[in-house]
């Protein structure tokens, strides 16, 4: 088996033991982890159009972490490994991996990729990328540093060879590289990138792009959201049996139903409950769906008051009611969630259960903090739409449950997705935007990529500062044998569970339409690659 010669657990083994196996391992971008662009699919067309809810607001692939985003760039651009839900990492462009005994690991990859606008990929291009993705110093400062915790650095040994370095065990160094590092040409970044002061790559036209996956940009229209790509000629790999590709985006969740029932899209993500019907009365098109790793939840950064208080944070989570949001407003696509971590990822604690709504006990609990009907907490939830599935009356919902306590007055404020992606960003004190309504997909399969992020100074979206918490992530991520570490990350979600970081809120439903004659599963990772329809 490649790479498992220096290991005394063969990588089957390991991902059994860490409960991945037999589980789902997924996203992403929710950032995006790949299938296998080269199989031999008979899906033969001129072209195929995808309109998602969200489209990226950058052209840099080593800059955001949002799983619509990865839809783009992973046919654009690849990372190093194919990753699907439920098996083990597979090479893609990495053709061998070997462990040593030292926190490294040796990658050889092919010699015979290249760019789209014509370098030829090299190791150290991979080393720049990661270099991009971990180092606060270069640009872009990028969120995909959450899902790289472990990884401290890369050095190429040659033009194929490439030695990563990593501080924690060996399985959680798989989970990560094993999603990330999309290449990026070191040699066009510095000498014809399209780039703002901030190191950022961002264009208007095609020549912004510059992958190495099967399909490259022919028309970018950033102000209509719109994207076409066509295939490589140099792929390395199989010729994609799709012809033009297209990406739209349109924020409106009805707009994207009536765009698939009016033959103007053939794929449309987060159909709205209400919408289903619509799309299996019609005889040309079909529901696909599945629950996802997507954990939808309401951040309160502990560093801003009121939410440095736990009572606070807590009563916040007795305030709102799960059960009613996903049988009114999600129809009963939903399910309730406990902890920071989904069903079926390494690391989730069964024995938690969900906050009661409980009005008279988020009462005591926000006077205990502090605030009284007479001197009431004052608070906003920001909350996106068109990202999630009813975001907007999600979001709604909740801050109607909240302000129904006589000690807090909760009001509401919709925004474009890229605002609240940016406050998410911007440090556990960001005063602007301290609550808010975001998802996280755990596309490594592992606790420690839900948590690491949100939880951890180091972690790229940091929104709740605990030092108990940081430590038992730093010992979680150290401890090589797979049941025990799955113990410490138990108990950190029973932890954080405890301290409330965020409002618990649900495990997202994947719910797409699409043409009835394109075969396709869904993904629990929400990826959508064309090599995967047929």
């Amino acid at each position: 088996m490649k790479g498992a010669t220096n290991q005394s657990v063969d990588r089957r083994t390991l991902l059994k033991l860490t409960g991945v196996a037999g589980a789902t391992t997924g996203l992403g971008a929710l950032a995006g982890c790949l299938g296998d662009p080269n199989g031999e699919g008979d899906l033969d067309i001129d072209s195929l159009t995808i309109t998602q809810g969200e489209f990226p607001d950058v052209e840099d692939p080593n800059d955001h972490i949002t799983g619509p985003y990865f839809n783009v760039y992973d046919h654009v651009y690849e990372p190093l490994f194919d990753v699907t839900p439920g098996e083990e990492p597979e090479g893609r462009i990495v053709e061998d991996w070997e462990h040593g005994d030292d926190g490294t690991v040796e990658l050889t990859i092919r010699d015979d990729v290249v760019f789209h606008q014509g370098q030829e990929l090299t190791a150290e291009d991979i080393a720049f990328t990661l270099e991009r993705q971990i180092d606060p110093d270069v640009p872009p400062a990028s969120d995909q540093v959450a899902g790289l915790g472990s990884i401290e650095g890369a050095e190429a040994l040659d033009d194929t060879t490439l030695e990563l370095s990593y501080s924690g065990a060996a399985q959680l160094a798989e989970f990560e590289f094993g999603n990330y590092l999309r290449a990026v040409s070191q040699e066009w970044y510095e000498n014809d990138a399209p780039t703002t002061d901030d190191g950022v790559i961002s264009g208007d036209d095609a020549e912004a792009f510059n992958g190495t996956g099967p399909y490259q940009v022919t028309e970018y229209n950033p102000g209509q959201n719109r994207i076409v790509m066509e295939p490589f000629d140099e792929y390395w790999g199989d010729e994609p049996n799709v012809g033009e590709l297209v990406f739209e985006g349109e924020t409106s969740d009805s707009g994207r139903v009536s765009s698939l029932l009016a033959d103007e899209t053939n794929f449309v993500d987060n159909v709205q409950p209400g919408e289903v019907g619509n799309v299996e009365d019609d005889d040309d098109a079909r529901i696909e769906e599945v629950t996802s790793f997507r954990n939808i939840f309401l951040p309160m950064k502990n560093e801003v008051e009121p939410f440095d208080s736990e009572e606070f944070r807590q009563a916040m989570n007795y305030a709102v009611d799960n059960e009613e949001i996903i049988s009114d407003i999600l129809n009963g696509f939903g399910a309730p969630m406990s902890q920071p971590t989904p069903p079926e990822v390494n690391g989730y604690n069964p024995d938690l259960d969900p906050y009661e709504h409980d009005l008279e006990q988020a009462e005591e609990l926000v006077e205990e903090a502090g605030h009284t009907e007479d001197d009431p907490a004052d608070i906003t939830l920001t909350v996106p739409e068109g990202r999630y599935l009813n975001d907007a009356e999600v979001g709604e919902r909740a801050a109607d449950q909240i302000d129904q306590l006589p000690n807090v007055d909760c009001d509401f404020e919709t925004v474009p997705f890229d605002v609240v992606s940016d406050a998410n960003s911007a440090g556990v004190d960001h005063e602007e935007i301290p609550f808010f309504l975001i998802g996280w997909g755990v596309i490594t399969g592992d606790a420690d990529y839900g948590m690491f992020g949100f939880f951890h100074d180091d972690g790229g979206v940091q929104s709740f500062r605990d030092e108990e918490l940081q430590t038992a992530l730093e010992e979680s991520q150290v401890e090589d044998d797979p049941e025990e570490r799955e113990a410490l990350l138990q108990d950190i979600n029973e932890m954080a569970r405890e301290k409330a970081p965020w409002v618990f809120l649900h495990q997202q439903q994947s719910i797409y339409g699409l043409d009835a004659d394109i075969e396709w599963d869904a993904r629990e990772d929400e990826s959508v690659f064309v090599w995967e329809m047929s």
